[in-house]
């Protein structure tokens, strides 16, 4: 056989880089696709839209995507506890002690309140003993209400918030326990915001933190060092506070000191 001409020899070389995903110079056709992370997001729980807002600016500073998974709340641990979604948005922080492959970042990326809601009745609110005397629901799987309430002899863990506020509303309750800002964008989503109230001040500010599933372990430190340097810049409350506003004034209803 002839022997092959060297520029023939460079030519069938540049074919082969093509045809194999890179250029004829080593340099890749295409940049590798931006790491999506799919991340738990509770059902029906408007609060954590303001934690989803939070981590859309924290991981797009780092070139990852994030996407959220709408699941109840009792589910959503058995997803991200198992890797079936990357993890969870923000979770109370002994979540990491009762799901292991559950990894807690610090700081603390939002906050909650829990209130107690009430129809008619009315009493002082001293903490979670407050409402001890009382039938109390809460929304199973809500870890600072499973939490607060524990060792109460009436409490009712329902499925949704909705059905929380209905219960109180059609008097088979006397308190419910909910966060607050969520109850009170749930009662106007329902239209009972003339029977259902919360009474001040809260139970509890309970911090809540942003969950990744152990396989992301070495995810980690980079975005606990951006968490970090926005909590200290007071970022983190600047994107809060906006995310707060934005979901009242969405719903038709005005920020309030409480929130």
């Amino acid at each position: 056989m002839a022997a092959v001409s060297q520029p023939i020899r460079v030519l069938c070389g540049a074919l082969a880089a093509v045809v194999l995903g890179g250029s004829a110079w080593g340099t890749p056709s295409t940049d590798p696709a931006p790491l999506t992370l799919r991340l738990a997001r509770l059902e029906g729980v408007p609060d954590q839209r303001i934690g989803g807002e939070i981590l859309k600016v924290v991981y797009a500073r780092l070139g990852i995507q994030v996407e959220f998974v709408a699941v109840p709340a009792l589910r959503s641990l058995l997803e991200s506890s198992e890797g079936r979604v990357d993890g969870e948005v923000q979770r109370i922080l002994q979540v990491e002690t009762q799901y292991p492959t559950l990894l807690a970042l610090r700081p603390s990326i939002n906050f909650i309140e829990p209130a107690a809601f009430v129809k008619r009745l009315d009493f002082k609110v001293q903490g979670w003993p407050s409402v001890a005397p009382y039938r109390v629901g809460i929304v199973r799987g809500v870890g600072s209400s499973e939490a607060g309430t524990r060792g109460m002899p009436r409490v009712t863990a329902v499925a949704s918030m909705e059905a929380l506020m209905r219960m109180v509303a059609a008097g088979r309750l006397d308190v419910a326990v909910n966060d607050r800002l969520s109850g009170v964008l749930v009662l106007h989503q329902l239209g009972l915001q003339g029977d259902v109230r919360p009474l001040d001040p809260p139970l509890q500010r309970v911090p809540l933190y942003h969950f990744l599933h152990v396989k992301h372990q070495e995810l980690v430190p980079r975005v606990e060092e951006m968490l970090r340097s926005m909590a200290v810049s007071g970022e983190l409350e600047q994107i809060r506070a906006r995310a707060v506003k934005d979901l009242l004034e969405a719903s038709g209803l005005r920020p309030s000191p409480q929130h």
